[in-house]
């Protein structure tokens, strides 16, 4: 299985639950203060200082991570500003025109499509051979996926959505051989905006046929869909072509956990313990409770352990004391299992 390569060496349990993050984590207040600095005419704050400050940050979230235990760790994304608009920019046949509301007083630069898409640049490349460079343990890489930049884009050329987004998924292939050659072994493809709209389970399946193709057998491939109504793509999304689902229902109550039960969940699972809209830690016993939810669903053995969504918007010490949190309730769940303390027996993989 493609998740035993990330099984540490010394681990003592035999029952091992995957510990990772979905990907965003709080910066530190000096890297927007350096972004403030660099976009300032009158600064002298240049390029190679916000690279510096950039990598000094993705150092220091990416030990942050390993600090809390986690078993495959990213740098909380410490040079993307937003999910859609960091991608954006990097695609030629994008264009900005200013900041749109999304709800509240939240705005991002919403982009517009104004010519062919193309590959004009590696997106994260860089940024994984930084942070796998710094790190003790294998490294994940977040990468939003094309139909989330499709449907959250102002379409002006193509004559839908749907081809849009296979142009990107496309591009986004070409990103991941990238990423595979310089090393990269797990890859999640964040596609939020798809258990939001209805039908539209077959684009994504589209889109993400053309993302695997020549992705070697060992490189683990993720999908992470949060928000929305999971009935609405759930089991159809079991024919996608990756190992792992990572999907947000902590901050639910778990009210849609039945969603994934009948029939039975063939893949594995990447399920939120932690909410991560709530700025308070919660207790190990509470996660552990969160933990046997999931162990409804599946084994131990496909169960990868982590909070709801990114967790950007908490503040830092919070985001910290979750994780920590979390791997010591995981550990602990692995324990009683182990002793066989615990009797949670989740449906088989062929189940109707």
């Amino acid at each position: 299985m493609t998740r035993e390569q990330f099984r540490p060496p010394e681990h003592d349990n035999e029952h091992f639950l995957l510990t990772t993050v979905v990907g965003s984590y709080p910066k530190p207040k000096w890297l927007h203060r350096a972004r403030d600095l660099f976009e300032d005419d009158d600064s002298s704050f240049d390029a190679e200082n916000f690279e510096e400050a950039k990598d000094d940050a993705s150092r220091l979230i990416t030990h942050e991570h390993e600090r809390c235990g986690l078993d495959v760790v990213v740098d909380g994304e410490m040079r993307r500003n937003e999910m859609v608009e960091y991608f954006a920019h990097r695609i030629d046949g994008y264009e900005f025109n200013g900041p749109v509301k999304v709800w509240g007083h939240n705005y991002f630069d919403k982009p517009s499509v104004t010519e062919d898409v193309s590959y004009a640049e590696e997106w994260l490349i860089s940024e994984y051979e930084y942070n796998s460079s710094v790190a003790t343990r294998p490294v994940k890489v977040p990468i939003t996926g094309p139909y989330t930049l499709a449907s959250w884009s102002f379409n002006e050329v193509y004559e839908d959505d749907a081809e849009l987004a296979y142009k990107l998924a496309d591009l986004v292939n070409e990103e991941i051989a990238g990423l595979v050659e310089a090393g990269a072994r797990y890859i999640q493809i964040d596609e939020p905006a798809l258990a939001t709209t209805p039908d539209d389970h077959a684009i994504v399946g589209e889109c993400l046929e053309r993302i695997v193709a020549d992705v070697p057998d060992d490189v683990r491939l993720a999908l992470h869909v949060c928000y929305g109504d999971y009935s609405r793509i759930y089991p159809e999304m079991l024919e996608y072509p990756v190992e792992e689902y990572d999907v947000e229902l902590c901050n639910g109550g778990y009210e849609q956990l039945d969603v994934f039960k009948e029939p039975a969940f063939t893949k594995d699972l990447a399920m939120g313990v932690v909410d991560v809209h709530i700025a308070e830690v919660e207790p190990v016993e509470e996660i552990k409770e969160n933990i046997k939810k999931a162990l409804e669903i599946v084994p131990p053995e496909r169960l990868t352990v982590s909070p709801d969504c990114g967790l950007k918007l908490l503040p830092r010490d919070v985001a910290y004391g979750k994780m920590e949190n979390m791997v010591t309730a995981a550990r602990e769940i692995e324990e009683e299992l182990d002793a066989g303390e615990l009797d949670i027996e989740a449906p088989t993989p062929n189940a109707d």
